[in-house]
């Protein structure tokens, strides 16, 4: 009953929306395959690491598909312990749905780890798809093993290795990744191999990118200050390389970039961006309505300057402008992010603001995302929440209004409003979808 937050997006790759659903929220901790978690520095560079890496699963692949919702006959989730093993097996059973070319299906994904050492893991994962989603009247599976490992107080050292079986596409269809890091507080490296085959597609998880390998490296310098700047807490150095090949063996995309953070006492950051990256199109890429970027290699540099304020403030959030190349061309943004403000105690605003100014030889475009999230507590069990967006890239005006209420602890009343509009026309905006949803649910403790 809780809408997406709409996003901007100026690469060629999908974006992986968060899961909105309780059902599968709740113990999804278990279901975490092939990844160390986050690692000191990561809020400041090298965010794209988890990007890339592929999802063995990804909730949203269930009930979900070109934007429409598949109906949901039934299914059910186990999690918990077995002795010293984390379990977790779901099945769930899809219907068809015409519109969408949608066959009935069904999804397993079962999750096996056990804790060793002192703050170490190793498991497995096993997904299987009955209707894949690429070649008809074939079913789907993926599988894979993972690692990680902790030792004294800052080494980390992790990996993983899957593959994905589909009929007619048996070849170049693994996955697998390396990863070691020191993560201390003054000093922190971070280093990545990551391979992913042309045909490696889990159908009940998420691959951003197919047919490459990446070398990633990073390196971070954190001192804390004491004496010459009394009013800052941390100074953080940052210097990371990203290095992708295609399977051809080709350099297809390299970002080179530096970071400089200045955490002051009061918890404000002041941070500076600068990157350079290269980009090789083997194909041309549609980057906005009408607008194409032709095939070949692209070398541009951009610099973001950002302030947060922290988050003890009555008014906080992040304010960034970024400039520079952008493939061709040049680009120009603004942006107002994770901004909150606290009319009352019980009532808070929480605006966001993103503007992207694209000049190309291709052709010229604006890119702009309006948002602006309410909410009043009328009780510590009882809310309610508004979202309005605006977002250029999809010619979307859409509205969420939502009311929750815990009448007894688990047990939840839902009352949401929910109107998509399409902003092609002129004048007020083209219904595209309307829906008003009542929700109930009732826990029982036995």
């Amino acid at each position: 009953v809780e809408v997406d937050e709409q996003q901007l997006n100026l690469t060629r790759f999908s974006i992986q929306f968060p899961e909105k659903r309780d059902f599968f929220l709740e113990g999804r901790g278990i279901f975490d395959f092939g990844r160390g978690g986050p690692t000191v520095g990561s809020a400041a560079g090298g965010g794209a690491s988890t990007a890339l890496t592929p999802t063995l699963f990804y909730s949203r692949a269930i009930g979900l598909n070109n934007g429409r919702v598949i109906p949901i006959i039934g299914g059910g989730r186990i999690t918990g312990k077995v002795g010293r093993f984390n379990v977790g097996v779901v099945n769930i059973e899809t219907n068809d749905d015409e519109a969408s070319k949608s066959p009935k299906t069904n999804f397993t994904v079962a999750r096996l780890s056990r804790d060793i050492l002192r703050r170490s893991s190793i498991g497995m994962m096993l997904t299987n798809r009955s209707e894949s989603a690429t070649v008809p009247g074939a079913s789907n599976l993926a599988w894979g093993t993972d690692a990680n490992f902790s030792f004294f107080q800052n080494l980390n050292l992790a990996g993983y290795f899957s593959q994905s079986n589909t009929e007619g596409r048996t070849t170049d269809n693994t996955s697998h990744q390396q990863r070691a890091e020191w993560a201390g507080d003054r000093w922190s490296a971070r280093f990545e191999q990551l391979h992913v085959g042309a045909n490696f597609s889990p159908e009940v998880g998420f691959t951003r990118r197919r047919n490459f390998d990446r070398t990633y490296g990073q390196v971070r310098f954190a001192p804390r200050t004491k004496k010459h700047f009394r009013s800052v807490r941390q100074f953080t150095y940052l210097a990371d390389l990203e290095y992708i090949k295609n399977g051809f063996g080709n350099l297809e995309t390299r970002i080179q970039s530096a970071r400089f953070v200045a955490e002051r006492q009061n918890s404000d950051i002041f941070s500076v961006d600068a990157t350079d990256s290269y980009e090789l199109l083997l194909n041309p890429f549609q980057v906005a309505t009408g607008v194409r970027i032709p095939r070949g290699g692209y070398n541009f540099r951009d610099v973001t300057v950002s302030y947060q304020l922290g988050q003890q403030r009555r008014f906080n959030g992040n304010l960034a402008f970024n400039k520079g190349t952008f493939y061709d061309g040049e680009i120009v943004g603004l942006t107002l992010g994770s901004a909150r403000y606290a009319i009352l105690k019980q009532w808070s605003v929480e605006p966001s603001i993103t503007f992207q100014d694209v000049n190309l030889p291709a052709g010229d475009f604006r890119t702009q995302l309006l948002r602006v999230r309410t909410d009043y507590a009328f009780t510590p069990r009882m809310f309610l929440s508004s979202l309005v967006q605006y977002a250029t890239a999809g010619n979307l005006f859409s509205t969420n209004v939502r009311f929750r209420w815990e009448y007894k602890l688990g047990s939840e009343l839902f009352v949401v409003y929910t109107d998509e509009r399409d902003t092609t026309r002129p004048g007020y905006p083209d219904l595209r979808n309307q829906a008003f949803v009542v929700k109930f649910n009732r826990l029982f403790r036995f």
